[in-house]
């Protein structure tokens, strides 16, 4: 019988509790062995990972590129290099660029640059403007969009005020299976002003959110998807009053996934009172981070699957645009280089674990997004990175792929490294 023949051989991982020997094959998963002391390589590059862990790569179904059109604050060359350095082996991308991506051009243009500057990965994957030009007004082109390479649609952070609108577009969607991601957030209810409203707001004497605006758009959102019986994803979800909701939109059979962000569990809104970091723009966000109850609220729901997955909300920005009285500065946080760690943590300390964290950032978002991914059964895809988890690190602007430095993670030490990542069984850092 002839041997097999090995391309690649990753020698004493930790995978799972035990160290293995895994054997790649044409870029899949071929045999995982329980580590010997001799072994043949029959001829296949080997990659020593004594000491390092073995994850499977991770999804992010929410990053912000920002090409065209943002090319300062982050493009698809640097946000793909932050993504393979933060463990993650695909990520969709907004379409909030200028132009915005809602013709075929711009969906081509973001695809060539990724297979120019990562050939061999992160996968990118567009996701189409729900409206032109996200204005909310009329549909955008959705089977050319698909036809060019669109793995889904989305308004992003400016929801479609129309409800008869929306719900042609989660019909036209549906037609060519494809989601409609919705950020949920009450158009009329103080959009984006960043913080939470609340006593904090009140002390700081800013305008807040109420966590109502959001519940609002969720509750919408959940009575479309069961009148249409169709899917609905809805985007960064922070308080626990829309957890009520999409538990029992659950509980009736109603299709609705859910997904939040590594900022939501890690930070509340006493950050911006907090002396040290007293009205940083930095944890401008929107939705803004919330109480302690709801950040507890949002680990029970990922743990029970009520929130089915994370995502980083990734958006970068530059300095200048931070540097700005807190009023007029724009939401959002880096969050490819971070993310990793900051879940992992979480794991490591016990509040999560190591099973929602896979299902978190591999298993939910590649069945909600039907994309391929790796959970180290024979033949599945070789995309897996290692990491030594007890390197410490500082996030500072030297130790961050991103060109969006702005995090309110900054100056903080982190546990927990990506040392090298493969894609199909080729090493793309």
């Amino acid at each position: 019988m002839a041997k097999k023949k090995f391309d690649l051989i990753i020698r004493r991982a930790f995978l799972k509790g035990r160290e293995v020997d895994v054997y790649v094959s044409k870029g899949v998963i071929a045999e995982i062995r329980d580590t010997q002391t001799e072994f043949d390589p029959e001829g296949a590059e080997v990659q020593d990972a004594f000491g390092l862990t073995m994850m499977p790569s991770m999804i992010d179904v929410h990053t912000h590129l920002r090409e065209p059109g943002f090319e300062y604050k982050e493009d698809v060359e640097s946000g793909l290099r932050a993504a393979a350095w933060g463990g993650f082996g695909a990520i969709l991308c907004m379409a909030n660029t200028n132009p915005v991506n809602d013709t075929a051009a711009t969906t081509e243009l973001m695809l060539e640059k990724a297979r120019r500057h990562w050939p061999d990965g992160p996968r990118l994957v567009p996701i189409g403007a729900l409206t032109k030009e996200l204005k909310g007004e009329e549909l955008a082109p959705m089977a050319e969009l698909v036809r060019a390479g669109c793995g889904a649609f989305s308004n992003d952070g400016l929801p479609v005020k129309n409800t008869d609108l929306f719900r042609k577009a989660m019909e036209y969607a549906s037609d060519w299976g494809k989601p409609v991601i919705d950020h949920c957030e009450d158009p009329f209810m103080a959009v984006g002003c960043g913080v939470n409203e609340g006593e904090v707001s009140d002390r700081l004497g800013l305008q807040g959110q109420p966590d109502m605006a959001e519940a609002l758009q969720v509750s919408r959102d959940v009575l479309l998807a069961e009148y249409l019986d169709m899917h609905i994803h809805l985007a960064h979800i922070s308080c626990r009053k829309s957890l009520d909701v999409i538990r029992q939109a659950k509980a009736r059979g109603i299709r609705v996934t859910a997904e939040t962000c590594p900022h939501y569990l890690i930070l509340t809104e006493d950050y911006l009172e907090d002396p040290a970091t007293q009205y940083s723009t930095l944890a401008k966000v929107n939705p803004p981070l919330r109480p302690e109850a709801d950040r507890l609220a949002m680990i029970e729901a990922l743990e029970d699957g009520t929130i089915d997955f994370l995502a980083t909300d990734h958006a970068p920005h530059a300095a200048h645009e931070k540097e700005v009285e807190f009023d007029i500065a724009p939401c959002g946080i880096s969050g490819l280089d971070t993310a990793f760690a900051t879940t992992w943590g979480l794991v490591r300390d016990g509040v999560i674990s190591e099973e929602t964290f896979n299902r978190a950032w591999v298993t939910g978002p590649a069945e909600t997004f039907e994309l391929p991914c790796n959970r180290f059964e024979i033949g599945d895809p070789a995309d897996f990175f290692l990491f030594d988890p007890e390197e410490e690190w500082e996030v500072c602007a030297a130790t961050m792929q991103s060109k969006g430095k702005n995090t309110p993670l900054a100056g903080s030490v982190l546990k927990g490294r990506v040392k090298t990542h493969f894609l199909h069984g080729k090493k793309i850092v």
